[in-house]
């Protein structure tokens, strides 16, 4: 006598055949139907606590895994975010602060159930516009960090009404999370005066509202500690540049009355002024103290330890993940507004009490 025996659905994970857990699979385990486990799942309401905890863990146990597709026909998602970074410095990954967001940024995303695809203009070998390449990959939202914001295909992205948090950026009625820029110049500046530094340099970044916000702090700062801006101590330099940061302080070096004291654009940058320093026979902070910004790891193993602000990159990327996905899931109680990340000072061996003023 014959019989037909039912075939488990089987995966290959790690090289090896494993039985495919299902919903009812789930649902045997825990003694419920099928449409409770599908509740608990996707995260509905009209069931207890209790049950969606036990079905979870359960999941969790039997190494359940949703079904992408399927998930997308019924939530309207695809569960998966774009992010848009063009570093003008090219270096990608490796800048080590925006990749510190942008990998805050990740797990977060990850622990609500989204992926993440970087944007570009090439798909499929065919240029495409930041907007062409979200909708061809049917991205529910985007993170838009480290790109010219006034760039055409940047507006069109923002003009188009997908779903989007910017980092460092605000506009208009779109969500946004920034580091406090105001607050850390000015802890800065206080600092060093407390160090007893009067003439104070600023090297800053290019034209962004990041620079714009630093510079307002730095002058308010003087005038609030009965300073005069000086305006050769004041220099436009580059973000993540430190050729260009090395020119701007041998500039400094050169002038009359050089500064005592010089705030770099970023930790990364400051490399190339303390080179600088160094080869016109200075050192650091005897005959001349220095700061930088953001907090790198590089920055607290230099020796001396750079005095700086330390961004909080974890608390950024998170924090941009949460609202971006707070949008996607719920449109119409999210408010669209901008989230001020603080940061904090720290201390280091770069700055001393300058030996004449």
């Amino acid at each position: 006598m014959g019989y037909c025996k039912k075939r488990k659905r089987l995966s290959y994970a790690n090289g090896r055949r494993t039985p495919v857990v299902s919903m009812k699979d789930i649902a045997q385990r825990c003694g419920v139907s099928v449409a409770t486990v599908s509740k608990a799942l996707n995260g509905q309401q009209d069931i207890g606590e209790d049950t969606r905890r036990r079905i979870c863990i359960a999941a969790e146990k039997m190494g359940y895994m949703t079904n992408s597709a399927a998930r997308a026909l019924k939530t309207n998602r695809t569960y998966n975010l774009g992010v848009l970074f063009v570093d003008e410095r090219h270096s990608g990954l490796a800048h080590e602060y925006f990749s510190a967001v942008l990998e805050s940024f990740k797990a977060e995303a990850e622990a609500h159930g989204y992926d993440i695809t970087f944007l570009n203009h090439n798909v499929g070998g065919k240029p495409t516009t930041y907007l062409q390449h979200c909708r061809y990959r049917g991205l529910d939202g985007v993170v838009i960090a480290c790109v010219d914001f006034n760039h055409p295909q940047v507006q069109e992205l923002v003009d188009s009404g997908l779903p989007l948090v910017t980092i460092d950026h605000v506009f208009n009625n779109r969500l946004a999370v920034t580091s406090d820029n105001l607050c850390g110049t000015e802890a800065l500046v206080r600092h060093v005066y407390e160090a007893g530094h009067r003439r104070i340099a600023f090297i800053h970044g290019e034209d962004t509202a990041v620079t714009q916000n630093r510079l307002t702090s730095y002058y308010r700062a003087l005038e609030a500690l009965g300073l005069e801006a000086e305006p050769d101590y004041v220099r436009a330099g580059r973000y993540h540049d430190p050729e260009c940061c090395a020119r701007e302080t041998a500039a400094l070096l050169a002038l009359p009355q050089p500064p005592t004291c010089i705030l770099f654009p970023d930790d990364f940058s400051a490399i190339g002024g303390l080179n600088t320093i160094a080869a016109a026979g200075l050192r650091v902070p005897d005959d001349i103290s220095v700061a930088g910004y953001d907090g790198i790891y590089l920055s607290q193993t230099m020796s001396p330890r750079l005095t700086t602000y330390r961004q909080d990159t974890a608390a950024l990327g998170r924090t941009a993940a949460a609202r971006l996905i707070e949008l996607i899931e719920k449109p119409r109680t999210t408010v669209m507004d901008r989230t001020v990340v603080t940061g904090a000072l720290l201390p280091g061996g770069t700055v001393a009490r300058p030996c004449t003023e």
